[in-house]
């Protein structure tokens, strides 16, 4: 199609008014209401054959992940995301605070504006399809080109146990595929009433300037440090994990590993014993990973869409380099430096991760902390250690939303059952990454309140009771 041949406004006021007139009924839905819809969405969403479906119709569609992973992953952040915000109030008073006199009530925004990536497009609908059915909110998806169908098939799929649960399928809506595009996603960000903005940090940053109040996501680039404390085999089959989820499509995935110099070697051995091969400093293995992967550096740090989630299979083809037979990852080993300059501690999304050398903690603090101020600033690292000290001093510098301690960054970061973080698909890089919160984004990020004030008892403070006598005697040079 076309695109001057399209009326791509007149479109999207199409599908927001049926968004529209489908939340109007949904905002006078009870909680017990609310909560059934959610409850049928998230156990549909874990029957066998649509998961089958879903995610083979994005492998074949894209080229891209494995299909065990995303059949789980469809299965654990439908059961993850329900049971975060199953019992939670969503509908009328959710707060009262006797001592202000205050009552909170909790209130639905109205259209939601969904910009999804390609590489999740097999559960980022249900987990935004769940987050809007709590808040009594509407949605519509706009996909990425090179998911559109599965991304329609998964959204058909909710809106017929909608249908079945007597609510409106509008509710959810997604972008028909002749539709995805650019023209289309621009025309969404200026008409819905706020936007959640998953994707390149061109895209967020567009979605930022659409004039739509906007939650977006920052560029991962995690980075982690092996601590001399760590235990080496555990940490190294963690990292196998990250690597090897969904051919490491994840933005949260270990891209840099720093490695204290004491038990680097050691630590090579634990990750070759795991199924990875290390592509040496200076090797002409490493020289062809460099060019495969970015093949337009030094001109820029552009990734090749030919190795994006792509099989270790794939990415050597490519490269012309052998490995063993049974190589589950690569180790790109950086010895001449970090950060700027050095595009092998970017973003890599495929199974290969960059493994540096620290002479200590500090040193491998300060590169960290290069890498990051190049490209990931605001997501996310970690720490394999036993020494908690360690951790509070990570904690303390890096300009980081999250660390993860002792666990694989791609299955930890969005939210697990192996530890406390909410469970999502969007993660936000506070302002370091150029968004407007640090939290792991939920339903209640996409909600409004009002607060009822009633009058309290008066209770003027004096200067003497308020400021210390300290401070009282301070004098001031007013002119």
């Amino acid at each position: 199609m076309a695109e001057q041949e399209v009326n791509y406004a007149e479109y999207m006021e199409g599908l927001v008014a049926r968004a529209r007139a489908a939340q109007k009924i949904a905002e006078t839905y009870d909680q017990e209401r609310v909560d059934e819809l959610c409850e049928a969405v998230s156990y549909a969403a874990c029957n066998e054959q649509f998961r089958r479906t879903a995610a083979q119709m994005l492998v074949d569609e894209s080229k891209m992940g494995v299909f065990e992973d995303k059949f789980n992953k469809i299965r654990n952040k439908a059961m993850g995301v329900y049971r975060d915000m199953k019992g939670e109030k969503s509908v009328g008073i959710i707060e009262t605070d006797t001592e202000k006199n205050t009552v909170t009530y909790i209130k639905p925004m109205g259209v939601i504006g969904a910009i999804t990536p390609v590489t999740n497009g097999e559960a980022t609908p249900i987990v935004k399809t769940l987050w809007v059915l709590k808040s009594r909110n509407a949605l519509i998806i706009s996909p990425h080109r090179s998911g559109k169908n599965t991304a329609v098939y998964v959204v058909n799929y909710i809106r017929s146990v909608l249908k079945q649960m007597g609510a409106p399928e509008d509710l959810v809506i997604c972008v028909d595929p002749e539709y995805v595009g650019r023209p289309c996603a621009a025309e969404m960000m200026k008409q819905c009433d706020f936007l959640v903005a998953t994707g390149g940090s061109g895209l967020v940053k567009t979605a930022y300037s659409s004039g739509t109040p906007t939650i977006g996501v920052g560029a991962g680039n995690a980075t982690t440090y092996i601590d001399d404390t760590a235990d080496l085999a555990n940490a190294a089959k963690l990292i196998c994990k990250s690597q090897i989820f969904d051919n490491s499509s994840s933005c949260s995935s270990e891209n840099n590993i720093i490695a204290c110099e004491s038990i680097y070697e050691d630590f090579v051995k634990a990750c070759e014993a795991e199924g990875a091969f290390i592509a040496r400093n200076g090797s002409p293995e490493k020289e062809a990973l460099v060019k495969t992967i970015w093949p337009e550096w030094p001109e820029n740090k552009k990734l090749s869409r030919q190795t994006a989630a792509r099989s270790i299979k794939t990415i050597t083809e490519l490269a012309g380099i052998t490995v063993p037979e049974g190589t589950k990852f690569i180790l790109l080993e950086e010895k001449d430096g970090v950060g700027k300059g050095f595009v092998t501690t970017t973003e890599k999304l495929c199974p290969v991760v960059s493994i540096i050398p620290a002479k200590d903690f500090d040193e491998g603090l300060d590169k960290m902390e290069k890498i990051l101020d190049y490209q990931g600033c605001g997501h996310s690292c970690g720490i394999h250690t036993t020494d908690s000290a360690k951790v509070d001093k990570m904690a303390l510098r890096m300009k980081v939303a999250r660390i993860l301690v002792n666990q694989p960054q791609a299955l930890g970061n969005s939210g697990a059952y192996f530890n406390g973080l909410p469970i999502t698909m969007s993660l936000g890089c506070a302002t370091w990454g150029g968004n407007s919160t640090c939290r792991n984004v939920t339903w209640k990020d996409i909600v409004n309140t009002t607060t009822v004030s009633k009058p309290v008892e008066e209770i003027i403070p004096t200067e003497e009771g308020l400021y210390s006598e300290k401070t009282r005697s301070m004098t001031f040079d007013v002119k």
